[in-house]
């Protein structure tokens, strides 16, 4: 082989070696601060947020979109920097926090920390984005006295909320902001909850 063909294969294998593109790692954001529908209770509780569930679909590193003809795009570049599952977790324990500054509230499992007075079980049944159409949040979700087991209220939500950045930083934000507002659904749930305790 001669130096010149050489001197060219090597050329090309750095160019495509310059070329691959490089991982990009995304966490969920939380409420930053408090909001005017803060959620204040007569006495103070213990609120355990889990276990949550994710379809089959999500339970892997990569960010997952779908298209307006029914596929789904898997992300080889775009991760999420810990499982969606603990992503959502994580941050749904801490909107709660946020929304709940009088209550105390545990990440599952909480057992180190003793018992809960309210647990909160989310089983996410869609959450994902259509780039420059809609991000999209469906879940299925349940409120328990943990100590009798009794269930008190469930529910299903199912939040889309247009959105026009495309980006995967624009998807990730749109995907936090309505984990937000699906933290506020659950705020006023509990809220419903200890209304009712008290009449």
């Amino acid at each position: 082989m001669t130096k010149p063909v050489i001197a060219t294969l090597l050329v090309i294998l750095l160019t495509g070696c310059a070329s691959t593109p490089s991982l990009q790692f995304y966490v969920l954001e939380p409420l930053s601060q408090p909001s005017a529908t803060n959620i204040e209770t007569a006495k103070k509780h213990t609120i355990g947020i889990g276990p949550i569930s994710v379809p089959t679909l999500l339970e892997r590193k990569q960010i997952v979109t779908r298209t307006s003809d029914n596929t789904v795009q898997i992300a080889e570049f775009q991760q999420w920097a810990s499982p969606l599952q603990d992503n959502l977790l994580q941050a749904l324990t801490r909107n709660l926090s946020t929304l709940q500054p009088n209550n105390i509230v545990r990440t599952y499992p909480w057992s180190i920390h003793g018992m809960v007075d309210r647990q909160v079980i989310v089983d996410i049944i869609r959450f994902d984005t259509t780039p420059g159409e809609s991000a999209n949040l469906e879940a299925n979700w349940t409120i328990k006295n943990e100590a009798t087991h009794t269930v008190l209220q469930s529910g299903h939500t199912v939040i889309n909320r247009s959105i026009t950045d495309s980006s995967y930083p624009g998807m990730v934000r749109a995907l936090s902001k309505i984990l937000g507002e699906f933290g506020h659904e659950l705020s006023l749930a509990l809220l419903k909850v200890e209304s009712s305790h008290y009449k």
